[in-house]
């Protein structure tokens, strides 16, 4: 049965992780986020066809993270090594080339399930996306079908919302009233 997260302390977890110039690896926890905001998105493969999108889609708006005070981590439960291997293999070649921040590898499926985003028969994780406050809290979760990729403009939308402390409309962005 699904689990609420939002409102609870985020499940720990510490992963290893290929850092995105695709050359280093390192250890990654939810303790290194303290005081940031943390945008953690899971998805199922390395080597598919929507996940490089999005992955480079984050990294291009890596900037626009980094000024709201966030951070961004990737995960799958694909290891480290195929992360790397995916890092330094071309977009053209359906790579992702270099990123701005890390991809982690849940190798245990731990993480995934703790998240409540693992698929068992399949031993992956399906699109889950969480924004993780300052002190830990889980402020936003959303789980995509395997098949649709995420909108980074909205996750960037709904951070700067989280972070007005107010009450936001439909379709708030930023300058607009709050409630």
């Amino acid at each position: 049965m699904a689990e609420r997260l939002v409102g609870v302390n985020a499940p720990n977890f510490e992963m290893e992780t290929a850092l995105g110039d695709g050359k280093n690896f390192s250890k990654v926890s939810l303790k290194n986020y303290k005081g940031k905001w943390l945008i953690m998105f899971f998805y199922p493969l390395d080597f598919t066809f929507v996940c490089p999108t999005e992955i480079t889609g984050f990294s291009d708006k890596y900037e626009e993270f980094k000024e709201l005070n966030a951070d961004v981590l990737g995960i799958s439960t694909d290891s480290v090594h195929s992360h790397k291997a995916w890092i330094n293999t071309s977009q053209d070649q359906g790579g992702l080339g270099n990123l701005k921040f890390p991809l982690a590898s849940d190798i245990t499926h731990q993480v995934s399930k703790d998240y409540g985003v693992y698929v068992e028969d399949e031993g992956i994780a399906t699109r889950g996306l969480f924004i993780i406050d300052p002190d830990g809290i889980i402020k936003y979760q959303v789980v995509h079908d395997l098949n649709v990729g995420r909108s980074v403009s909205e996750v960037i939308r709904v951070l700067r919302a989280l972070q007005t402390g107010g009450l936001c409309p439909i379709d708030w962005d930023e300058g607009d009233k709050l409630l």
